[in-house]
C-alpha cells in the first residue's frame, strides 16, 4: 500500500489536515493513537513501565497517567530513551498492523501515517513519501497555546524538543501551508488526494 508521512510541529494543524484525507475516503494511522494503545491496562507494556518507574504512573482506574509520566521522562533525557526502546518498536507494530487494514477498510488507493516524529521516531522508513504541515512558528506557538491552555513556555519546551522548523521541511517531498484559513488548507489537501492517488497507480 503506497502510504504517505503526514507529520508537523506542535499546532500546525496536522489533525485538520488529517481530518480532510479522512473525508476523502483514506485510512489515517494516527501514530499518537497506535502510542495510545500499547499501553492499554493488560498490555505488557504497562506493567513494565509500572516496574520501572512506580505506581506514581498509573491512575486509580489502572490506565497510564500519561501528564505524570511526561514529567518524569521529558527532562531527563536516559529516562526517556528507556521510554522510547520499550514502546518504540511496539508502536511500530501496531502502525504497521493498521495500514495493512487499508485496502479492505477504506475507498482510497494509498494510506497516510500521521505523526508528529515521523522523522524523529524512524517512522518514516514506513512511507513512501513525507507531507509537512508548516507555518510560521510564531503562529504556530500562538495557535498551539490556545488549543492546549498551556503556557507559551511550556509549548517552546515542546518545539524544542521537535524537529526545527526548516530541517522538517527540507525533508518533505510536500508541503501543507496552514497559515491562512482552514478553507485554504483543506484546497491543499484536495490537490494532494489528486496526486496521491495518481502515485499510488504507479506504484
Amino acid at each position: 500500500m503506497f502510504t504517505v508521512g503526514l507529520t508537523g510541529g506542535i499546532g500546525s494543524g496536522k489533525s485538520a489536515a488529517a481530518a480532510r484525507f479522512r473525508f476523502h475516503g483514506v485510512n489515517v494511522v494516527d501514530a499518537d493513537l497506535a502510542a495510545r494503545v500499547v499501553v492499554e491496562p493488560g498490555r505488557p507494556a504497562l506493567a513494565e513501565i509500572a516496574r520501572h518507574f512506580g505506581d506514581g504512573v498509573i491512575q486509580a482506574d489502572g490506565i497510564l497517567d500519561r501528564a505524570a509520566l511526561r514529567r518524569l521522562v521529558f527532562d531527563n533525557p536516559a529516562e526517556r530513551r528507556w521510554l522510547e526502546q520499550l514502546t518504540h518498536p511496539l508502536i511500530r507494530e501496531e502502525i504497521i498492523s493498521s495500514l495493512a487494514a487499508s485496502p479492505d477498510t477504506h475507498a482510497a488507493p494509498y494510506a497516510i501515517l500521521e505523526s508528529p516524529l515521523l522523522v524523529e521516531s524512524g517512522q518514516s522508513a514506513l512511507v513512501q513519501r513525507v507531507c509537512v504541515v508548516d507555518l510560521p512558528e510564531l503562529l504556530q506557538l500562538e495557535r498551539a497555546s490556545a488549543r492546549d491552555g498551556n503556557s507559551p513556555d511550556q509549548i517552546r519546551k515542546i518545539m524544542a524538543a521537535q524537529l526545527p522548523r526548516a530541517e522538517r521541511c527540507a525533508k518533505a517531498d510536500d508541503i501543507l501551508d496552514n497559515s491562512g484559513s482552514l478553507a485554504e488548507l483543506e484546497a491543499q489537501v484536495d490537490t494532494l488526494h489528486q496526486m496521491y492517488i495518481k502515485l499510488a497507480a504507479q506504484a
